[in-house]
């Protein structure tokens, strides 16, 4: 009883310091690929996998946001699992890869119900090419210098999981650190602060052969508003899933995932967004998720 205490008493002040979730990459498979945001959703099926997501925004528009992510997981002795993750995001002339190593432990609270604590340490590469900017001047302006640097930074989080439901809240990088700063009077300072995230999800059996599995995710930094995506699938057979999100940004999303083998699962999301304009004549973002377990 004393450690169960111990163990609410550190989720009340984690919880507290402001509801979760990030303004960075944004990805619509986050419920099958959330070690990538928490350290402690490492192997909680016990599973070995390898997962791979691709996910390339607003098609159409040159230099538009890409992601890729790759990790992956397996369970070790006395309840510990061990992860690795890489992200690459790029933008137009800005690219960040972050790796990290994941370590998660489970604290089995009764027969129903397991509480996954994790860490997650690592570093983000953050570059910027100005070589790819075009100017009007005959020669380079001397202010637009390309910039490379290193931030190591560490998370951690939290993973309930029941047999029907599971909640997630974490943060995978709890330091502000400094993308750029001022060197010989030119770069200005970017700062990157801390990203939070909640998520819950519950599986309901409708037939003895269809599920339903509703979930949410909550995004959230300081000096930005907060973004939730509401998800809901329908699987059949443990087979094929097909589902739709809608995120608070005036976005929606399809979602396909089929089990291919026994071990393999490939996945397809397309996003859309309502907002007129600009985006509005893209082709949307898509998506690609992929997931090997052994």
């Amino acid at each position: 009883m004393k450690k169960l205490q111990n163990i609410v008493l550190v989720l009340l002040l984690t919880a507290s310091s402001s509801i979760l979730a990030q303004q960075e990459s944004m990805i619509t498979f986050y419920r099958n690929h959330l070690n990538l945001i928490n350290p402690a959703a490492v192997s909680v099926k016990g599973e070995t996998s390898l997962t791979a997501t691709i996910r390339k925004q607003w098609t159409g528009i040159e230099g538009a946001p890409e992601t890729q992510a790759f990790s992956f997981m397996t369970p070790l002795k006395n309840n510990l699992s061990i992860g690795i993750s890489v992200q690459r995001d790029q933008v137009f002339i800005e690219k960040q890869t972050f790796v990290g190593v994941d370590f998660s432990y489970k604290v089995k609270l009764n027969n129903a119900l397991d509480l996954f604590m994790g860490i997650k340490a690592g570093g983000n590469n953050y570059e910027v090419n100005t070589n790819g900017l075009q100017t009007y001047n005959v020669q380079m302006d001397p202010s637009l210098q390309p910039i490379s640097r290193f931030n190591p930074n560490v998370g951690v989080g939290f993973y309930l999981k029941h047999k029907d439901y599971y909640i997630s809240l974490s943060t995978p990088k709890l330091l502000d650190t400094q993308r750029a700063r001022n060197e010989d009077g030119y770069a200005s300072a970017a700062t990157d602060q801390a990203h939070y995230y909640f998520s819950a999800g519950r599986d309901f059996k409708l037939t003895s052969k269809v599920e339903l599995k509703p979930s949410m995710m909550i995004r959230y930094v300081n000096g930005a508003p907060f973004s939730v995506d509401f998800t809901a699938t329908s699987v059949f057979n443990e087979v094929f899933h097909l589902g739709a999100t809608y995120r608070t940004d005036r976005t929606i999303a399809g979602l396909a995932k089929f089990k291919v083998t026994e071990n393999l699962a490939l996945g397809y999301a397309y996003d859309y967004s309502l907002i007129s304009g600009l985006l509005g004549r893209t082709n949307g973002s898509n998506e690609f998720y992929l997931q090997y377990e052994f």
